[in-house]
Order: structure tokens, then sequence, then C-alpha cells
């Protein structure tokens, strides 16, 4: 059967694309790749929101109600780890597509990508862990 086409017509977008750099991350190696932590001191100037500083994640980074969560090819992602949970995802296969989680056999995986064909879902990582059959 052939994939699904996606639901979703709107085109996504992102408010920022950058992750927020957490406070003084330049002056620091230790903290460079860190991920944001709110500034707390008393006179933190990222606190207190001063002009030319860096920005403070807020709610009005968010993204559009209807465009959340969805990734770039149009569906929302489940992550299923046997075939029978594809079952669940039958009538929805325009809106949401299956990620086979990471710790599932690859003789399971293959169980999965070929239930979900018959029922036209999208399976996301559908070739990973798979290697062609070698005849020996």
């Amino acid at each position: 059967m052939v994939n699904p086409r996606p639901l979703l017509k709107k085109a996504i977008v992102k408010k920022r694309t950058k992750k927020f750099a957490r406070h003084q991350a330049d002056l620091f190696v230790r903290i460079r790749d860190s991920s944001w932590r709110k500034p707390k001191g008393i006179d933190g100037r990222v606190r207190r929101r001063f002009k030319g500083n860096v920005p403070m994640p807020s709610t009005g980074y968010g993204s559009d109600k209807k465009t959340r969560n969805y990734h770039p090819n149009g569906f929302k992602s489940v992550v299923v780890n046997n075939p029978s949970e594809l079952e669940m995802l039958m009538m929805h296969n325009r809106t949401y597509a299956a990620t086979i989680g990471h710790a599932v056999s690859s003789r399971v995986r293959r169980a999965i990508v070929e239930r979900a064909e018959q029922l036209a879902i999208r399976v996301t990582n559908g070739a990973a862990k798979l290697r062609a059959e070698e005849d020996a």
C-alpha cells in the first residue's frame, strides 16, 4: 500500500529555531553547551530583562496550536514497541506516524513494518536496524 498523505495543510512556522543560551555561557567553557537555566540572582541583568541581554524563554515563543508537535513531514509521532500497538493508529493514519522504539529487536521491527504497510501507516524509522537478507 502507498504511504498516506498527511492531513496537516498549514505551514509549520517556528518563531525561534535557535536554542536559548544559558546566562554567561559564552564566558565559561564548562557551561557552553548546557541547556537553559533560569537566572535567579538578585542583580541579574538577564532576569530583569535589560535591553541588549540574552533573551529568556517565555510563552510568547510558543508554536501555533494547530501545528504544535508536528514533524516536518506533517505527522505527529507515536512510539510503537510491537505490531499490536499499530491498531490504535489505524483510524488516525493521516495525523499520526509510528516511530519504532529503540530497544525493539530486528525481528519485531520487520513485523511492525509489515503490519504498518497493511494498515497504511507511515513509519518514520522503518529502515533502521534492518539489513538485507544475506544468501549464503
